[in-house]
């Protein structure tokens, strides 16, 4: 019996959309739970550890519900993850984000949307 968790493959390559829901999902988690570990770092407790180390580990089961190769997972994953962090840091934790940064992060998606379209374009 197959107890696999994942999107069937017909439903991720017909809907790149729903994978790159599901990837806002698990960098929501990361980030936030990157946010929680560092809220229990510094004078938080345990327990901030504790949950954010529980978000830390269903961002990487969420991730990997889309059922891509590896390489092209997490590749597409790094530019919406860049995304969500430099946003976090800007309007949760209200950061002057450097125009550099912003630069930075448009290159990442970019490069995102090239890992995922670009072996669809005919060579």
């Amino acid at each position: 019996m197959d107890y696999s968790i994942h999107l069937p493959s017909k439903w991720a390559m017909r809907f790149p959309v729903l994978a790159w829901l599901i990837f806002w999902v698990a960098a929501a988690l990361e980030v936030g739970g990157d946010a929680v570990v560092r809220k229990g770092m510094r004078g938080g407790g345990w327990v901030f550890l504790a949950l954010g180390f529980a978000m830390l580990g269903t961002y990487g089961v969420v991730v990997n519900i889309v059922p891509w190769d590896f390489s092209k997972l997490l590749g597409v994953y790094v530019a919406v993850f860049a995304a969500v962090s430099v946003l976090t840091g800007r309007f949760v934790f209200h950061e002057n984000v450097p125009v550099a940064t912003w630069l930075g992060v448009a290159i990442i998606i970019l490069g995102g949307l090239v890992i995922q379209f670009g072996s669809a374009a005919k060579t």
